[in-house]
């Protein structure tokens, strides 16, 4: 089988397509993962504690994360102070649960391959012969 062969047969077998974009940010993921945690929600300054985020920023990502149908969000009142509850939907859990099995995929993929390769193999010099860095 040559190169092209092998590489036809295996199209798209890295594009992990169940890694959502809307998770896939650093503080979104931090986010979703603080909020599985907790099933009946948190409280917004707790959750910008435990993700060490400004209110705007998590007001921001908490925004895109809405809108993607991840998390809702509750208004209400405790000591007569307003809070803001944030808490995953059922369709929001799923689809982490979801999106967490597949960056456990990507995991193993990658740690296939380093134990079939050797932890620090060296690129086959017969293979670069006639390139050059970019």
């Amino acid at each position: 089988m040559n190169r092209s062969d092998n590489t036809s047969s295996e199209a798209g077998r890295f594009a992990y397509e169940g890694l959502e974009r809307a998770i896939h940010e650093k503080a979104r993921l931090g986010i979703m993962t603080s909020l599985v945690a907790h099933a009946d929600g948190l409280l917004f300054n707790d959750l910008k504690d435990l993700c060490a985020l400004t209110d705007g920023n998590l007001s921001r990502h908490l925004k895109v994360l809405k809108e993607a149908g991840f998390v809702e969000i509750w208004k209400g009142q405790r000591d007569n102070r307003p809070q803001t509850l944030c808490r995953l939907t059922p369709d929001g859990r799923e689809r982490f649960l979801e999106y967490v099995a597949e960056l456990e995929r990507v995991v193993a993929d990658a740690a296939s391959v380093a134990e079939a390769s050797g932890k620090a193999a060296a690129p086959n010099k017969n293979l670069l012969n006639g390139w050059s860095p970019a």
